[in-house]
């Protein structure tokens, strides 16, 4: 019989390997076709994190240039 309290591993806060963590959330609208397309991506969320990070770091270059 299962367990009527879940499995405990699943109580545990999910690690990350990352530098700062993953804490603060967005909401954004984009269109069907670019949410159709993003979605045969392997990882779409790590997709939309490393593009905002992209855009974010060429326009600082652009500022301090």
């Amino acid at each position: 019989m299962p367990n009527p309290k879940g499995n405990p591993q699943n109580l545990q806060p999910i690690k990350s390997n990352r530098e700062e963590s993953l804490t603060e959330r967005i909401n954004l609208r984009i269109t069907k076709t670019m949410k159709e397309e993003l979605s045969t991506k392997d990882d779409p969320p790590e997709f939309c994190r490393r593009a905002i990070q992209e855009a974010l770091d060429l326009d600082k270059d652009k500022e301090n240039a």
